[in-house]
């Protein structure tokens, strides 16, 4: 019943090995899979991947961190990838003032966000925000820009109201989470949940609502421990997992129970061929 809801596997680090991985994956029982693009190449490749892995879903869209690549003829290619049958979501998407700290190009961020967006309202699909401050601070000037931008986008929402989206490897404080969640917002949990030195996050989880937790790799990034170090991958989602049991007092089932219902509440991947 486990399922990891973002991992990047067209980068090159499984190049080598990508069938192996989704093996490992399927051993560990890992049932789907969600590779998010990065811009429209990458999203090229998510698709390809879940089309030819059935236990592999898409999501398309442009990466803050790379809206320089942005232009409004690649994005109605990404616009005609979003109606794929295994597109299930609309991302990586969102915000990113740590590695973007020009005031021109955050603002590109913006302004290429709300494209975004209305293509999922347009296609009822989800999306996969992305969100880092500058200095990585739980809370600043690039949470209060993205939920200003999510509140009016969620005002003209109809069938995406109950269930628009998904933080992303959700850094932030337990207020940002409940405004989230009050938006029906689902919260990413990676590896770093694992980190010996990352008591704040145990803190934070173990307050959050397991019906409203999705868990993540985020591969090949963020190992989780005892792995941390070395290149990620999906099997490393029982590890997430556990953490997560162990911090809400109950089991690995009870937890990948719990999280593999919210990824198909949001995604819909059940249904999907």
């Amino acid at each position: 019943m486990l399922t990891d809801t973002h991992c990047h596997l067209y980068l090159d680090q499984f190049a080598g090995d990508i069938g192996d991985v989704i093996q490992h994956a399927t051993n560990a029982g890992v049932e789907k899979m969600l590779v998010p693009g990065m811009d429209l190449e990458t999203s090229y490749e998510a698709v390809r991947l879940a089309e030819k892995h059935d236990r592999i879903f898409a999501a398309v869209g442009y990466h803050p961190t790379e809206m320089q690549k942005f232009s409004m003829n690649d994005f109605d290619e990404i616009c005609k990838l979003a109606e794929h049958p295994k597109v299930v979501a609309i991302g990586e998407i969102g915000l990113d003032y740590y590695w973007v700290k020009e005031t021109e190009r955050q603002t590109a961020q913006r302004q290429n966000l709300l494209p975004h967006l209305e293509l999922a309202s347009r296609v009822n699909k989800p999306v996969i925000l992305h969100l880092r401050e500058e200095n990585d601070a739980e809370f600043g000037e690039a949470t209060n820009d993205l939920f200003d931008i999510l509140e009016q986008w969620q005002k003209k929402l109809t069938l995406l109201k109950s269930k628009p989206g998904v933080f992303h490897s959700f850094n932030g404080n337990f207020d940002s989470a409940t405004r989230a969640m009050s938006m029906n917002f689902f919260i990413g949990i990676t590896g770093p949940v694992t980190y010996k030195k990352n008591d704040s996050q145990r803190e934070l989880v173990g307050k959050l609502p397991l019906d409203h937790i999705l868990i993540e790799t985020d591969s090949p990034f963020q190992t989780p421990v005892p792995h941390r170090g070395k290149r990620n991958e999906p099997a490393n989602v029982t590890l997430i997992t556990d953490k997560i049991a162990e911090v809400h007092r109950t089991t690995r089932e009870t937890v990948a129970r719990a999280t593999a219902a919210n990824a198909n509440r949001l995604f819909g991947w059940e249904t999907q061929p």
